[in-house]
C-alpha cells in the first residue's frame, strides 16, 4: 500500500458542506447613504434602478437580479476604489444618456480618458467612473 506524501495530502482540500458553498448564491451588494431621499432619487430615477422596498435601514434596489441595499448610516466612510460598478454593452451609449440625465463622470490625472472620460484598459475593457450623491464611487465597464 502506497501512502500519500505529506505534502499532497495538505494540498488536498476538504469538500466542504453543501450549506457552505456561497459559489452558488446569490451576492447582495450594499452601498452607504447618509441622505435615504437623496439616494432614492438618485438610484432610482437617474440610475433606473427598481425599488424593492424601505425602512429606517436601507433602500432595497433590484439590480437585474441582485439585490443592492443602500443602507442608511451617520457617516459615509470615502473609499478610494469603486465600491459598485455595472457591466454594460455599450459604454459610450450608456455614458451619453447618463450625462443627459445630470451624471458628471470623472476625471483622474494619470489616467488616458477620452472625451466621454472613458479609459480603454490594456486588456481591451473600457471603464467610465461617477460618484452617487455620498461620494461613493461607481462604474460602468465594456468588456
Amino acid at each position: 500500500m502506497v501512502m500519500p506524501s505529506s505534502r499532497a495530502a495538505l494540498r488536498k482540500r476538504p469538500r466542504l458542506p453543501v450549506e457552505r458553498h456561497l459559489g452558488t448564491r446569490k451576492i447582495i451588494a450594499f452601498v452607504a447613504t447618509t441622505d435615504p431621499r437623496r439616494a432614492k432619487v438618485f438610484y432610482r430615477d437617474t440610475l433606473g434602478l427598481h425599488l424593492v422596498s424601505e425602512d429606517s435601514f436601507a433602500l432595497v434596489f433590484d439590480a437585474h437580479g441582485t439585490m443592492l441595499r443602500i443602507t442608511t448610516v451617520q457617516e459615509v466612510a470615502k473609499a478610494q476604489y469603486t465600491v459598485l460598478g455595472w457591466q454594460v454593452r455599450n459604454i459610450m451609449a450608456m455614458v451619453k444618456s447618463l450625462q443627459s440625465a445630470g451624471l458628471v463622470f470623472e476625471r483622474y490625472p494619470r489616467i488616458p480618458q477620452d472625451d466621454l472620460g472613458i479609459w480603454t484598459s490594456p486588456t481591451g475593457a473600457k471603464v467610465a467612473w461617477f460618484k452617487d450623491p455620498d461620494g461613493n464611487t461607481l462604474s460602468l465597464t465594456q468588456f
